[in-house]
């Protein structure tokens, strides 16, 4: 039976750029799913200058960690600029967006908390 892996889309056991994974495209947002799973969530994107995410809550903890470029990130009604090599964290449950200052490059990590399953 194969093991399951936990981490997808990224090559295992060697040294990898983490900027070269995703590539800037003129007019668009580029994501690469790294982990989706049940309590936890990793994903990387490239922003083009102008480009965003518009305003949502997630059901965990987001930790933004900016790795090229310039983000205006909204935490509720709070604003916050973020650049290279900072990191924000988003509360769970309250609304955020992001818009690229410039184009900027991040790795999104979703901690959420473990459903208990029910006894049947």
């Amino acid at each position: 039976m194969e093991k399951e892996q936990l981490i997808k889309n990224i090559p295992f056991s060697e040294p990898l750029d983490i900027l070269e994974l995703v590539n800037y495209e003129e007019g668009r947002v580029v994501s690469r799913t790294l982990a989706n799973k049940q309590t936890v969530g990793i994903t990387l994107f490239a922003f083009d200058k102008g480009e965003g995410i518009s305003a949502h809550s997630a059901s965990g903890d987001a930790m933004v960690q900016i790795l090229d470029g310039e983000a205006l990130i909204t935490i509720g009604e709070k604003q916050i600029t973020a650049k290279t090599g900072q990191v924000v964290v988003m509360p769970a449950d309250v609304p955020h967006a992001l818009l690229a200052v410039s184009r900027f490059k991040m790795i999104l990590t979703v901690v959420k908390r473990a459903v208990a399953l029910s006894a049947g």
